[in-house]
């Protein structure tokens, strides 16, 4: 297959050497593998040839003056940075100098010039962020992060740099915060790998608080093993040492970086790429004598494993790899399970009961056949994520108790309509239908409170929940269908 060209952050230069040939090296397109590649990479077609591990692909750049002139430019362009304005979400919450959008927008082109001075000379500082909550579906809080403004737009350009320079680096089952993918790309993938893969086992891991835990000195090596521009790592740097600010106190760590910022999914998938995607390829390439398939979504991955004695291996030597970098797999979350096409057989054979289940994007994944006998692997919606959102929809339609019932209906048309979008996958009508019915219920059980005589006909409700709730449909083909409009993402 002919090289593919080689690709420059837009509008830069390619670097070259003292005798005029570039630094970077020329990356092959590699086309699908078979045996023990999985397909879930497969159908993304970046695979690498078996015994040519990805760390050959990541050079550090050698050129580091010319590199050093080429990204920044991209960071303090002005152009740049207005872009990435108007891409900030416009009603988020402030950060800790209480600048919004509109506000920093009524002098932007002002502002922004002297934000673009301020990175040009390095008189740049990042400000701590402020740190928030929100709920999480065990009860709990997870801590996020709230930076000013223009911590938002410095990051959004860096990201946009460094993404043209990563994304090329990153393997196909990575999927999470990476343009052009999404969660039911990574579904997809999962629920064809099962069915077509000698898939037996499923390691179903978590990670154990994983923002709050990356170590920045390994991140910054990570990052210096690519960027030879060290004003670009010293802008991320800064972004890690500002802390966060709670309750008036200022906080800062070694380890961790905020969710919330624009940087973070990036660095996150950076961090993990070098951690967990190299060393899993290698170990699949070179080691493995079956069939192993991953799916990766930011921190949340599976792995399928053919025979078990592979899979209990793989789970030591990687609960030791993650130590090495100061992370830590969940030991209560963290499964290895029986699962895929002979499950449910060889599991009767030896007297036990249906295969376990594994959660992974909000779907419960069920070892299920088709009316003609065929493995096929159901999907169904979290109980958790539909009790979590049915719960927040009571408290939000009991703030609008006294609102007209079509602006009740209107919000939750919207609610159910966003189901529909993320949940309308086959095999799933039943739960959808259900949510749909608890929708109508909470709606009645509202309506019912801000009456005195306590009185509303069901007859009533059945004519606004038909008039504003959405029956469940197909939002989402099978796999193949779907991947038959997307030929780069097709299984081998």
């Amino acid at each position: 297959m002919p090289a593919r060209p080689h690709r420059e952050v837009q509008g830069r230069k390619p670097m070259t050497n003292a005798h005029g040939k570039s630094d970077r090296p020329i990356v092959p397109e590699k086309s699908p593998n078979k045996a023990p590649r999985g397909a879930a990479e497969g159908m993304e077609g970046r695979g690498l040839a078996k015994g040519n591990p990805r760390e050959q692909n990541a050079h550090r750049t050698q050129g580091r003056e010319g590199v050093h002139s080429a990204l920044l430019h991209h960071v303090y362009n002005v152009d740049g940075l207005r872009e990435a304005y108007y891409a900030v979400k416009r009603d988020a919450a402030p950060g800790i100098d209480g600048e919004t959008w509109r506000s920093y927008g009524e002098n932007l082109e002002g502002n922004l010039r002297d934000l673009s001075e301020r990175l040009g000379r390095g008189a740049y500082r990042a400000q701590p962020v402020k740190r928030a909550y929100v709920a999480k579906l065990d009860g709990g809080q997870r801590p996020i992060g709230l930076p000013v403004l223009e911590d938002k737009i410095v990051q959004r350009c860096v990201v946009q740099v460094l993404t043209a320079i990563y994304d090329r680096e990153f393997f196909g089952f990575s999927y999470g915060f990476r343009a052009g993918r999404n969660q039911h790309q990574a579904l997809a993938a999962l629920r064809e790998a099962l069915r077509t893969k000698k898939v037996n086992w499923v390691l179903d891991a978590d990670l154990r608080a994983f923002f709050d835990t990356l170590r920045h000195e390994w991140l910054v090596k990570f990052i210096e093993h690519r960027i030879g521009d060290r004003r670009i790592v010293h802008l991320i740097q800064k972004w890690l040492r500002a802390g966060v600010l709670e309750e008036g106190k200022r906080t800062q760590s070694e380890v961790g970086t905020v969710q919330g910022g624009s940087i973070s999914p990036l660095l996150a998938n950076l961090y993990l790429h070098y951690v967990f995607d190299l060393w899993v390829q290698q170990g699949r390439t070179k080691r493995a004598k079956g069939d192993l398939v991953v799916v990766r979504f930011a921190d949340d991955f599976l792995v399928g494993f053919q025979h078990r004695q592979e899979a209990e291996r793989f789970r030591a030597e990687l609960r030791d790899r993650l130590t090495k970098f100061g992370l830590e797999l969940h030991p209560d979350k963290t499964r290895l399970i029986e699962f895929g096409r002979f499950a449910a057989r060889n599991r009767s054979d030896r007297g036990e009961g249906k295969p376990e289940t594994f959660h992974f994007l909000g779907f419960t994944h069920i070892c299920a056949t088709t009316p003609g006998g065929s493995f096929e692997v159901l999907r169904q919606t979290m109980r958790k994520k539909w009790q979590a959102k049915l719960k927040e929809v009571y408290q939000e339609l009991r703030r609008r108790m006294h609102a007209s019932i079509p602006e009740q209906g209107r919000y939750l048309r919207a609610v159910m309509r966003g189901h529909i979008e993320y949940y309308g996958v086959p095999g799933n009508r039943a739960a959808m239908n259900a949510f749909r019915f608890r929708l109508g219920w909470l709606w009645w059980k509202v309506l019912r409170r801000r009456s005195q005589k306590d009185a509303f006909p069901k007859e009533r409700l059945a004519q606004i929940v038909k008039r504003w709730l959405p029956y469940p449909y197909l939002s989402h083909p099978y796999s193949l269908e779907g991947l038959r409009v997307r030929p780069e993402a097709r299984a081998v």
